[in-house]
């Protein structure tokens, strides 16, 4: 449950400042007339990541053996690749993302109202799929799906209530840190993927060998070994009692390089140029 309730908090809560952006815009500008097409664009949106994702889930859930190896490996390392260009992307663009969406919805003005329900669709689709990729990846690390959906929910729940506060105006929200620390626990939780796709695909060829195989650690009882505990840190981090030696390689080659990555110093000079930053409004997305 942790895993869905980070990831949907997450991505519910860039969703949330997306919209809030745009609706602040259209109020402001006196067009507020035109937050129907994007409120009709965002439920669109919603319904199509909701049928794709219980597409994919009651998909996946037929295939057994082999086939459902290839295909959680698959999903692992796909969930894996997209959470960390995402963190990255974000990370380096996100002060540019206020203006590029005004621009947008200057555009859609220009031609149609329901073409600014497009821009909402696109927008909260995109992250929509991202998320159903996430949980996916999630679902194949824990035993109940029902857990990632409740966390799911949770994780919605709270990043609307953050949004409503953003778009409030409410300076107790302190976005930059708030992405600055999820991205960090998400890069945890991708790292988790990345190993447990070592694992299935390791499984899936049939690798055996005692070098790559063998478990560096077994612990079978206590709450490292099952019970919430166990359930939370294997969601979350992809932690297994125990993990053949192959999957902890794969998680700290993963995890050592994207962290120290991940702590740079951001080299772009705009957030090193004050001026620059006062001169944009403030409906902007922190890194």
């Amino acid at each position: 449950m942790g895993a869905s309730i980070l990831i949907t908090l997450r991505e519910g809560l860039e969703i949330a400042l997306v919209l809030a952006v745009m609706i602040a815009y259209l109020v402001k500008t006196g067009r507020g007339g035109s937050l129907r097409p994007v409120w009709a664009g965002t439920a669109a949106a919603a319904a199509v990541c909701i049928a794709a994702g219980v597409a994919f889930h009651l998909a996946v859930g037929e295939f057994v053996g082999r086939t459902e190896q290839f295909i959680e490996g698959t999903l692992a390392f796909a969930a894996a690749a997209v959470l960390t260009w995402m963190i990255f992307w974000m990370r380096a663009n996100s002060r540019n993302l206020g203006g590029e969406l005004r621009g947008r919805i200057d555009t859609a003005l220009g031609q149609s109202a329901w073409a600014l329900g497009l821009v909402a669709f696109v927008a909260v689709a995109r992250e929509g799929f991202e998320t159903v990729l996430f949980l996916l990846g999630a679902e194949t690390g824990t035993s109940s799906g029902g857990q990632v959906i409740l966390g799911g929910i949770i994780g919605l729940a709270i990043a609307a209530v953050i949004g409503v506060a953003f778009y409030r105006g409410s300076e107790r929200v302190d976005l930059k840190r708030f992405f600055h620390v999820t991205g960090l626990l998400l890069i945890l939780f991708a790292a988790g993927l990345f190993a447990k796709g070592v694992h299935e695909f390791r499984e899936f060829l049939g690798i055996d060998a005692s070098l790559i195989a063998t478990p560096l650690w077994t612990i079978t009882s206590g709450p490292f070994a099952e019970g919430w505990l166990h359930d939370f840190l294997k969601g979350l981090f992809g932690w297994s009692p125990d993990p053949e030696r192959i999957r902890v390689v794969a998680y700290l080659a993963y995890l050592v390089p994207i962290l120290w990555l991940y702590f740079l110093p951001p080299g772009s000079p705009s957030e090193k140029d004050p001026e620059e930053q006062k001169s944009e409004p403030t409906a902007k997305l922190p890194a």
